[in-house]
């Protein structure tokens, strides 16, 4: 979420605001919408390591990192650029519709003019379109945080997840989440004896960022930031084996998300005459649903625990745990 916002303010967004509202909240959705997607994926992994649901009072207290990787995604990484679609916008090389970066993306030197006039100010511009994370050897999209788990009677088991709130001069990050896991098989009067359990798991996530820029002077104005607000929930049906040391689990999961990018504070574009002033200027949401499948291993040595897991989905993840826990 860092770097996508950094590389949003930085990335001439002076310029993008010069085009007109509308222009700048067009390009800037088509190019962050990668970027949420991913994040989404991310943040909605890493719910469970086992079918098997813990006894009354067992726990398991778990650090979780998620990588989700983009790095043969090139249908993500860029986005067609048509002029008719925008007011003011055209290429400076007489093209009528180009390929460009995402904010996954490592296409660069793209050039576009503005020759309008602008909120009742004539604007003549040239400038080079944002490229992405890919710009910068960056290929994978990353989430962590901390994990409880809690089992309480018949089969099920709550669990909690957050990462402290992380504030620096510029940035702030958090992120809080919630979920219940219910076990079928411990129903069965057989339950001991079955190599295998079956369970459901709901897991809800929130992850909330903002970045203040307005000390970068990239553009005039006060109390500039880009304050992101990511949610997801996690539907899963998960089956693992039931063995003393290494065990193997899989699940198929339904994830559906929003992330909700506001770009905030005021803004002073400068032309030849009348600076234009935009307060708040817009909004972007994305919204994310999809199936994915992932299988992985966990191995128990008393209290402490590993494990792992590869999700295929839109957006692939590997998810590591290093648990420690009781019963």
């Amino acid at each position: 979420m860092c770097s996508f916002s950094f590389g949003m303010a930085q990335s001439n967004l002076n310029d993008l605001l010069a085009a007109g509202l509308n222009d700048a909240e067009q390009f800037t959705t088509n190019w962050l919408a990668p970027v949420t997607e991913a994040g989404i994926y991310s943040i909605s992994n890493g719910w469970y390591n086992s079918a098997d649901a813990k006894p009354l009072a067992g726990f398991e207290i778990s650090i979780v990192g998620n990588i989700t990787g983009f790095k043969n995604k090139s249908d993500k990484k860029a986005f067609t650029l048509n002029t008719a679609d925008y007011e003011n916008l055209t290429f400076v090389d007489g093209s009528s519709s180009k390929e460009v970066a995402t904010a996954l993306g490592d296409i660069e030197g793209v050039d576009v003019a503005i020759n309008a006039t602008i909120e009742g100010q004539q604007v003549s511009t040239t400038f080079e379109l944002p490229s992405g994370l890919s710009s910068e050897d960056l290929n994978f999209v990353p989430s962590g945080y901390i994990q409880a788990s809690v089992g309480l009677i018949k089969g099920t088991e709550v669990k909690a997840r957050f990462l402290p709130k992380i504030n620096t001069d510029d940035v702030s990050i958090g992120l809080y989440g919630f979920g219940i896991q219910h076990d079928f098989t411990k129903h069965l009067p057989a339950d001991k004896l079955l190599p295998v359990a079956i369970s459901a798991v709901i897991g809800y996530t929130n992850l909330s960022g903002e970045y203040d820029f307005t000390s970068t002077g990239v553009i005039s104005g006060e109390n500039q930031r880009i304050d992101a607000k990511f949610s997801s929930w996690n539907f899963a049906a998960v089956v693992s084996t039931r063995l003393p040391v290494i065990n193997f689990y899989g699940g198929l999961n339904y994830i559906t998300g929003k992330a909700d990018t506001d770009i905030l504070g005021r803004y002073e574009v400068a032309t030849a005459g009348t600076a234009i002033v935009y307060n708040d200027p817009f909004m972007i949401s994305n919204k994310v649903s999809g199936v994915s499948a992932n299988v992985g291993t966990k191995l128990k040595l008393g209290f402490f625990r590993i494990n792992a897991d590869y999700n295929i989905a839109e957006f692939s993840t590997f998810t590591f745990g290093v648990n420690f826990g009781f019963r």
